[in-house]
């Protein structure tokens, strides 16, 4: 799993990359076929947002959250990236094809 994580207007402290982290590793234990994770950190005046981009086969799966705190927008988005995971995998399992099976017709 390749991860970035960028801030805008804030900078990227050693603790704040660990947390981020630490919360996608919630992500993995869900589903470990990953292959990209972009996180991008910013701030706006009083409003602190977090957004992620997450590359799986097929798919990217988008969340973003805002918050006054930066570790609860990161509590929110990861929430929500887990539940979107959680479904993606629900509807991977279930598009498993059976073998075709033939009916032998007798005349």
């Amino acid at each position: 799993m390749n991860l970035a994580i960028s801030g805008h207007h804030v900078s990227i402290s050693p603790a704040l990359r660990q947390y981020v982290v630490d919360k996608l590793d919630r992500i993995r234990r869900h589903f470990d076929k990953v292959i990209d994770v972009n996180v991008c950190l910013s701030v706006d005046k009083l409003i602190q947002k977090a957004e992620i981009t997450l590359r799986v086969r097929g798919k990217d799966l988008y969340a973003e959250a805002t918050d006054q705190d930066l570790y609860a927008a990161i509590d929110l988005l990861v929430d929500k990236l887990d539940r979107q995971v959680i479904k993606y995998k629900d509807k991977r399992i279930g598009f498993e094809h059976d073998a075709l099976k033939y009916r032998v017709v007798e005349a």
